[in-house]
């Protein structure tokens, strides 16, 4: 008989944000798949928690994949951690959790902290409909290419980033967003938790007096309603790039894929000016 995974949901910042149930799985399992075990061990012997540890960090995932199967496939229970929040979103966990469904491994979560949610709970924005980024492309060419797809959609979008990106991203979010209202959590259910919001630029601004380190969430209101897709603000994109020295064909090619837009429809408007 196989055994089972759990999926465990683990605190963000504060030890105590973990679940009974949580810690009731961590303590019953035979093995504890933690992303880095050095981490992992300050929440487990907080909790008196002692368990043979298998490390799954980044580079080691595929590897310890198929030796967490094996014990899996062994009849032996298995609790996956990571450092922080839910494996599996925007952290390791994808490998194992897919190649147990694969094998016929019955795979259960066991639900908690989760950094994006929290966010999201407090940013005063839609919750109805929301898009969940995580980490944005490091490059900036690409970093500007997914912030403006995502200036085009209704819904409140959460992102996650690091410390020694954050002042550049929001510069890039204050120039494709510009007044729109967005919320930024720094050190979330830690002691040096920092909530600001207005817009990117001024949002910038209030870090310029903050120490910037730890995680940060992103969170941004969705594009008006009024405002969406429509050929106006096309049009006016195309012009800029236009004077930036693109040729109008690949202008019109990269703003209609943009914005849904018919690219024939486009570039007739574009040669008429209106």
């Amino acid at each position: 008989m196989k055994g089972t995974l759990y999926i465990v949901s683990t605190p963000i910042g504060n030890l105590e944000d973990i679940t009974l149930r949580a810690l009731r799985v961590l303590k019953e399992v035979d093995v504890i798949a933690a992303e880095d075990t050095r981490h992992s061990l300050k929440l487990l012997n907080h909790y008196a928690i002692s368990k043979p540890l298998i490390s799954y960090w980044g580079e080691k995932e595929k590897v310890k994949a198929e030796e967490t199967l094996r014990i899996l496939n062994s009849g032996q229970t298995v609790a996956l951690i990571s450092d922080a929040g839910t494996p599996g979103i925007s952290d390791p966990g994808n490998v194992l959790i897919r190649k147990a469904i694969e094998e016929g491994i019955t795979v259960v979560p066991i639900p908690g902290p989760t950094a994006a949610i929290a966010a999201l709970s407090i940013s005063g924005f839609s919750t109805d409909a929301f898009i969940f980024r995580g980490f944005l492309p490091a490059k900036e060419s690409q970093r500007l290419k997914e912030l403006k797809k995502l200036s085009l959609d209704p819904r409140t979008i959460v992102l996650y980033e690091a410390p020694h990106r954050i002042r550049e991203t929001l510069v890039d979010i204050g120039e494709i967003y510009q007044d729109r209202r967005a919320v930024v959590i720094k050190e979330i259910t830690k002691f040096y938790e920092e909530v600001s919001r207005g817009t990117a630029t001024v949002i910038l601004e209030q870090l310029e007096s903050s120490k910037i380190a730890g995680e940060y969430v992103i969170v941004l209101e969705g594009r008006p309603e009024e405002k969406r897709n429509t050929i106006e603000d096309a049009l006016i994109e195309i012009r800029t790039l236009l004077r930036r020295g693109l040729g109008r064909k690949e202008a019109v090619k990269r703003i209609a894929g943009e914005y849904g837009i018919s690219r024939k429809e486009l570039y007739d408007r574009s040669l008429s000016g209106k």
